[in-house]
């Protein structure tokens, strides 16, 4: 491990590099196409096998995608800033999955599971923000990685390049997931049915921060990953003139209104924990215009998917009751979504000895409770339905602000220990 560690010392400007480009020039889900581009470039030239595009994708699949103009500019934009131009065009539609396999002999097969997006945020531009200061902040107006996964896709470009180094002495198959659309819950099932965990025996999902607040922290294990749907619900109805002639206006507002307030009565689950939000509601064109339009966007989670599956049978019972009640048309679109889940205990057991075994790690804790949602919980339940086990680990990190502020930034010293705890429970599985 010695070796290793020094592998991975040599390595640290090329992957604190990676990740002040990827935090330069951000992208929010479904539109990563600079940066899937570099990551199948990278992959590529290591030996991977790699799938992007459709082959990683099913588009039928799909939440919460962006217009076909709004995707458009964002090709444009990663070719601007970039990107292949090939690559970019095998990704049109907002295609910018990625799944890479290295073959190492007979073997299980492991998967790593890394999140590619940024978030919808303008971030900071002043001189007490480090990443303005040394210029490496958001050039993409209103985009901003401020949940850390610039780190995470410098990592797994890190550990691939070591893992393909390794592949000799390795019996079995790594697999990696470079996810889009994490944020929102939108990227993960698409590439679920697309194959992106058939046959995978383990699998791994790490984040930098979150519950481990400071360097030397980490979590080997999550539980209470809440399963989740997000809907986005429009009323249409007739415009009339509020006051000559509200008789003949169908009052979308009134609806969408009914709804809320009747979503937010929607009864509690007797086995276990759920939460219904309206989150937004926009209404209406003047004050004198009987309201002919409405939009709500909802979420609903469950503790398990049979409560939140129960939330969003109920909730779709509530949104047509209050369109019949005011004689307006509805439509529901689902716009993201993902499973419950939580490790494994075999799992967790194995990244606490080896997390145990690094000199790094100074607090080491067993398994937390999430208390949130995370696409990756539906990768895991997935290999986890199918027989094979997986956990999610939170690696420490000093952060100058919480996440998804946009003041964040974390100490790109976790970046090495959270790589060399990666590879080593690899190397645990197949060496």
């Amino acid at each position: 491990m010695k070796n290793l560690q020094e592998k991975i010392k040599a390595l640290e400007p090329t992957f604190i590099g990676y990740r002040r480009d990827f935090h330069k020039y951000p992208e929010a889900g479904w539109t990563e196409f600079r940066t899937a581009a570099i990551v199948v470039e990278k992959l590529q030239a290591m030996g991977y096998e790699v799938k992007y595009g459709p082959e990683a994708v099913a588009k039928e699949d799909m939440m919460g995608v962006p217009s076909p103009e709004e995707l458009k500019q964002h090709m444009e934009r990663a070719i601007n800033q970039g990107a292949n131009p090939e690559i970019v065009k095998k990704m049109e539609g907002g295609l910018t999955g990625v799944v890479a396999q290295l073959k190492c002999g007979e073997g299980p097969t492991v998967a790593l599971r890394f999140d590619m997006d940024a978030n919808d945020i303008s971030e900071a531009q002043d001189e007490k923000h480090r990443p303005f200061r040394e210029g490496f902040a958001s050039e993409n107006p209103k985009v901003m990685h401020a949940c850390g996964h610039d780190g995470h896709t410098a990592m797994g470009l890190a550990v691939a390049e070591l893992l393909a180094e390794m592949k000799d002495s390795l019996n079995g198959t790594i697999r990696l997931i470079f996810q889009p659309g994490e944020e929102g819950v939108r990227g993960a099932r698409a590439m679920v049915s697309a194959g992106a965990v058939d046959n995978v025996d383990y699998i791994l999902g790490v984040h930098i921060g979150f519950q481990a607040k400071q360097l030397g922290d980490i979590i080997c294990g999550t539980e209470g990953f809440l399963a989740t749907t997000k809907l986005d619900v429009t009323y249409q109805g007739v415009p009339a003139h509020a006051g000559a002639a509200p008789e003949k206006g169908k009052n979308a507002l009134l609806a969408a209104a009914t709804a809320a307030l009747n979503l937010h009565s929607i009864p509690r689950h007797s086995k276990g924990t759920s939460r219904i939000n309206v989150g937004i509601l926009n209404a209406g064109q003047g004050r004198n215009v009987v309201p002919p339009n409405a939009i709500l966007k909802i979420e609903t989670r469950g503790i398990v998917s049979e409560i939140d599956e129960y939330l969003v049978e109920t909730a779709k019972n509530v949104i047509a009751g209050a369109a019949q009640m005011y004689d307006v048309d509805y439509h529901i679109e689902i716009v993201g979504g993902t499973k419950s889940g939580e490790s494994s205990p075999e799992m967790i057991a194995k990244v606490k000895k080896i997390a145990e075994e690094m000199d790094f790690f100074k607090n080491i804790q067993e398994n937390s409770d999430f208390g949130a949602s995370e696409d990756y919980s539906h990768f895991m339940s997935v290999v986890q339905e199918n027989g094979g086990i997986g956990t999610y680990i939170m690696i420490g990190a000093n952060m100058t602000a919480g996440h998804h502020d946009y003041y964040f930034d974390f100490d790109e010293s976790c970046l090495a220990p959270g790589i060399e705890l990666i590879i080593r429970t690899v190397v645990d599985i197949v060496g």
